[in-house]
């Protein structure tokens, strides 16, 4: 049937009106930044997947990813007020606290730290205590000021003499069997068995009792006091993010990781994810049920003591300024996963 003038003047006016609410819509996004902590990489794929399938935008939220790496200060960005959040960690959070300066962790995307030590698989190195047999262990300086220390407090064996600084090569490792490296469980691993061919002995950490978050949403005081729902949104599409990132197709987050990272391949995104999910380090503890990025006040303290044991900080230290439960632990995109 031909459509009438009266019609196409009421079809016009409701293309015109279509428009105009995409462009408020547009118009209103709230503009947002998130420093990482380092090259971009699977490990970061819940907030390249959110912005890759609109779940940030489907928030009301313009989301830009501020890539870390080597030379990048994104911690000092969040302090200076250049960026809104950053991938902290509680050691961090708890440390500013110190210093007087209100950062504050509000989601935990990651429930174990993935920092793990790497054995070799014929050096009757069969469970964690083990690795004290060890003449030497390759350790960053941080490691060994933190959980070497722990390691030392919390296991017979463990000593000063063991340890060489880490130069982020396997190399060393690799030439001698009687050592150990520090690495990440979703990282070093994979390239030792590709350079050396041999699949190395893994020991995460967190399954022996280091109990830090890892891979944080944190933010400013100032933030969550003036811009709560942003910080809400933001929350909550990360989650999402997360959720289709792991069970959903992460192809086009993938493609954006590898345009901020060219050298990261498929087979290290691929090994990465398959790490994340085989060891729980999204997915366990209080996220199980109460959905990813929970935090508890429970598990922080519990990280803050074993560093008060180890006089890493204050026991006077406020800790619970460091972070906020109100964001999280609600179930935010839990029936997303399949």
């Amino acid at each position: 049937m031909p459509m009438t003038k009266k019609n196409r003047v009421f079809s016009a006016l409701a293309g015109l009106g279509g428009m105009i609410a995409s462009i408020a819509s547009a118009q209103a996004a709230d503009k947002v930044t998130y420093g990482t902590n380092w090259l971009a990489q699977a490990e970061h794929g819940g907030f390249y997947q959110a912005v890759a399938d609109g779940t940030y935008a489907k928030h009301g939220l313009d989301v830009t990813i501020v890539q870390g790496g080597p030379n990048a200060a994104n911690s000092a960005l969040l302090i200076s007020g250049k960026i809104d959040f950053y991938m902290g960690g509680p050691q961090g959070e708890i440390s500013a606290v110190e210093q007087g300066i209100p950062l504050v962790d509000v989601a935990a995307i990651f429930q174990k730290d993935p920092q793990v030590l790497i054995a070799h698989p014929d050096a009757g190195i069969e469970k964690f205590e083990d690795l004290a047999k060890l003449k030497t262990l390759f350790l960053g300086k941080d490691g060994y000021l933190t959980y070497f220390e722990w390691m030392k407090a919390n296991f017979k064996g463990f000593r000063d003499e063991q340890y060489k600084p880490y130069n982020f090569s396997p190399a060393p490792f690799l030439a001698d069997k009687d050592s150990a490296q520090q690495g990440y469980l979703t990282s070093e691993p994979y390239e030792i068995q590709k350079q050396a061919g041999f699949e190395p002995k893994v020991f995460l950490l967190a399954d022996n009792g280091y109990s830090p978050y890892s891979t944080m949403i944190t933010t400013t005081q100032a933030m969550i006091d003036s811009k709560p729902d942003v910080v809400q949104r933001f929350v909550d599409a990360s989650i999402e993010g997360w959720y289709h990132y792991l069970y959903g197709d992460n192809t086009k987050a993938n493609e954006l990781i590898k345009k901020d990272n060219p050298e990261m391949t498929d087979g290290q995104i691929a090994y990465s994810i398959a790490k994340m999910k085989e060891y729980g380090i999204i997915e366990s503890g209080d996220s199980l049920d109460k959905g990813i990025g929970c935090l508890t006040e429970a598990h922080y303290k519990a990280f803050f003591d074993e560093m008060v044991a180890i006089k890493v900080f204050k026991p006077e230290t406020d800790y619970t300024k460091a972070f906020t439960t109100k964001f999280v632990c609600k179930g935010t995109g839990m029936a997303m996963k399949k």
